[in-house]
């Protein structure tokens, strides 16, 4: 539990606090901060087994932001992140960042001024023009009423909604669902059973709630790519080999028939016997350096040398009708002409 972050250089043994088993259910601890002020904490739970192993959750992105006045008792209910739950997979970089947009409003209207629970749960597959809802027992949770329900906003990962509840009388059952925004209509409950919340609210106590995930089928997203090397790229514009300029072209056909993923083979300079063995993808001589084969001549003559290309065009016609790729002609005149430029 930090108010500076939690980095994978973390010592999480020595730094965690050790918690208190108290049913099936949870584990429990109390941590007191002196001087919190007004703050965002970091932190994550981890599993320490008899033999010393330790054993972390997944994911990096539990905080809780401590207001500066009027609270003097934060409750934390959360629910363990195994790393092998499926839907992991979809808040990794190639999803959060490509393959799976935002979706939700950034605010519903479960967003009270005044709140005594903060509801907190992730949904990575929600649709277009769907939210994640809320409801349950009690007025302020719309006694059960689908067709009015409570809308979460989006808070990064986390859909949330920000409720007063003083006025509820616990335990509280409820769930969570899926509601379309642009037909008004709610879709569907998530499956299981009634989600239970036992925290009550104080004056001075604020209770958040991380649920972990809906429970919404987690195989929905379907998605097909396309393995392939950068040398069988040959376009009308490269000389005798595909080039990095032709990984354009293909990712504008991947995306245009639906794919979602373009995979190809490594591209790291494997130059070290200036013969065709060195045509060996996997035989790179440096991580870091690319392959001087798939450099185009074209974008590295620029419109200041551009009259030396198109005397060029005799030879790069040769080369392209090469059924295959001749690795050590093309490696040599590629070259020359490189030195040239």
């Amino acid at each position: 539990f930090s108010d500076n972050g939690i980095s994978p250089e973390t010592d999480l043994d020595s730094e965690a606090i050790a918690m208190t088993y108290l049913n099936d259910q949870f584990w429990t601890a109390t941590l007191e901060i002196a001087e919190p002020g007004s703050g965002t904490y970091h932190y994550k739970y981890i599993l320490k087994r008899e033999d010393g192993e330790i054993i972390p959750e997944w994911g990096t992105d539990r905080v809780v932001d401590i207001p500066k006045k009027g609270t003097e008792e934060i409750v934390l209910v959360d629910t363990w992140n195994h790393a092998g739950e499926y839907e992991n997979c979809f808040f990794t970089a190639p999803f959060t960042e490509v393959l799976l947009k935002k979706q939700g409003k950034k605010s519903g209207n479960g967003q009270d001024k005044v709140f005594s629970h903060v509801f907190r749960v992730k949904a990575p597959l929600v649709q277009k023009d769907e939210v994640v809802c809320l409801v349950g027992s009690g007025e302020k949770l719309r006694d059960w009423d689908t067709e009015n329900p409570i809308l979460m906003g989006r808070d990064g990962h986390w859909q949330m909604a920000r409720l007063d509840l003083s006025a509820e009388t616990f335990p509280i059952a409820y769930k969570y669902g899926v509601y379309n925004t642009k037909e008004e209509k709610f879709v569907r409950y998530e499956t299981g059973d009634n989600r239970i919340l036992h925290t009550t609210a104080g004056t001075e106590r604020l209770t958040y709630i991380h649920d972990g995930f809906i429970h919404l089928p987690n195989d929905t997203w379907k998605g097909a790519g396309v393995a392939i090397p950068v040398f069988s790229l040959r376009s009308k514009k490269s000389f005798g080999v595909g080039e990095f300029t032709d990984i354009e072209l293909l990712v504008d056909w991947a995306r245009q028939i639906g794919m979602k993923l373009v995979q190809i083979l490594p591209v790291n300079d494997t130059t070290a016997t200036h013969t065709w063995e060195d045509s060996y993808p996997y035989a790179a001589i440096s991580a870091f350096a690319l392959h001087p084969l798939f450099i185009n001549l074209e974008t590295v003559a620029g419109k200041k040398q551009e009259e030396k290309i198109k005397l060029l065009r005799k030879k790069q016609k040769q080369l392209n009708e090469f059924d295959g790729v001749d690795y050590e002609t093309v490696m040599k005149f590629k070259l020359g002409i490189l030195k040239e430029l």
